[in-house]
């Protein structure tokens, strides 16, 4: 099955997104809309959208563009259009943080799964976030109000993330979480800092109570 992924070009509001491209919605499920002609599906968050059918022609492909740019008076930006075949090898699709990609069984069957995991670009802005939340101007705070404002952050970056596979991504979220935390407790402690005795890294900051994902 193909996937068009489209994104109309420009600064825009949700809400004047969503007011623009409610009508583009509607006439793609009208009986003479690809809803319905190419038994198409259409996946839209604010002016992002991905069509889903198993054939993509050249039909398909001149209703959405003439629908966008003549009728409504938008502009596509190609720059971030494609067509992707997901079942081929090696092809992979990112969507509002996730990327899609069909896998070989883990088992070793001789079947594919579609692995839905957090992107390699959301997991860079999370570490990106984490750094800025542990950074040294955050030095004074102490660890367990720190961890308490992480893990009020982590938990909700996993919640949205907890759709699919996302165990691969979690742990390498926690590692990154433990390594920050361990660079701020030294920074506090003028000799080093040094968990209890018979305690771990990892027990001594969920003892303190982090939160892992």
């Amino acid at each position: 099955m193909a996937k068009v992924i489209c994104c109309v070009k420009g600064v825009i509001s949700p809400l004047l997104a969503n007011i623009y491209l409610h009508w583009f919605d509607k006439l793609f499920h009208r009986p003479k809309g690809p809803g319905n002609w190419a038994n198409a599906k259409l996946i839209r968050y604010a002016d992002d959208f991905v069509v889903l059918a198993r054939y993509q022609g050249t039909r398909l492909r001149q209703w959405t563009e003439s629908t966008l740019e003549d009728w409504l008076g938008l502009v596509i930006n190609r720059d971030k259009t494609s067509v992707k075949r997901l079942k081929q090898e090696g092809v992979s699709l990112d969507f509002l943080g996730y990327t899609f990609r069909y896998d070989h069984d883990l088992k070793g069957r001789a079947r594919r799964y579609l692995n839905v995991t957090p992107s390699k670009k959301a997991l860079a802005k999370e570490r990106e976030k984490l750094r800025e939340m542990t950074d040294s101007s955050n030095c004074f705070i102490p660890a367990t109000n720190l961890i308490g404002n992480l893990n009020r952050h982590l938990v909700g970056w996993a919640n949205y993330f907890s759709f699919g596979y996302p165990r691969k991504a979690f742990r390498s979220i926690n590692w990154f979480v433990r390594q920050r935390l361990d660079h701020h407790l030294n920074r506090r402690s003028q000799r080093g800092y040094r968990v209890p005795a018979g305690r771990t890294m990892y027990e001594h900051l969920k003892n303190l109570g982090l939160i892992y994902l």
